[in-house]
């Protein structure tokens, strides 16, 4: 995700530390978005994701196998294979037509935040 410098980012409470796999994801709802998050703690880092694969239109991103290619944080989706860029969403695989919108994270006293551009940040409900 790329942010302009006059975009502001809400940040909304996903849930707490301890409520993530290490080296692994959950699924967080915010509003009528599904939203992948994920602790790679292997790598000291946390990132999210949409839960959309735009592969085959499923909602699994959270369920997929975190790793790395060539350096690169990646999540594979756990039906069909396809790695996407933690980083920035692109797809790492043969197809470069679909890639996964991302958003920044962070973490503040044991509780993790995910940001959404120009959002209202309700709360969200783990799903």
């Amino acid at each position: 995700m790329s942010l302009s410098n006059t975009a502001t980012i809400t940040w909304f409470f996903a849930c707490k530390v301890e409520d993530v796999p290490a080296n692994g994801g959950v699924c967080v709802k915010y509003r009528d978005e599904q939203i992948a998050l994920f602790h790679f703690s292997r790598r000291g880092e946390w990132y999210a994701t949409q839960n959309l694969c735009p592969h085959r239109r499923q909602m699994a991103l959270s369920r997929g196998m975190i790793g790395t290619q060539g350096g690169e944080p990646k999540v594979a989706c756990p039906f069909h294979k396809k790695s996407f860029s933690l980083a920035d969403g692109r797809c790492l695989s043969d197809d470069t037509e679909c890639s996964l919108t991302t958003y920044p994270v962070k973490v503040e006293e044991d509780r993790v935040y995910i940001g959404i551009v120009n959002g209202s940040g309700h709360a969200a409900v783990m799903a």
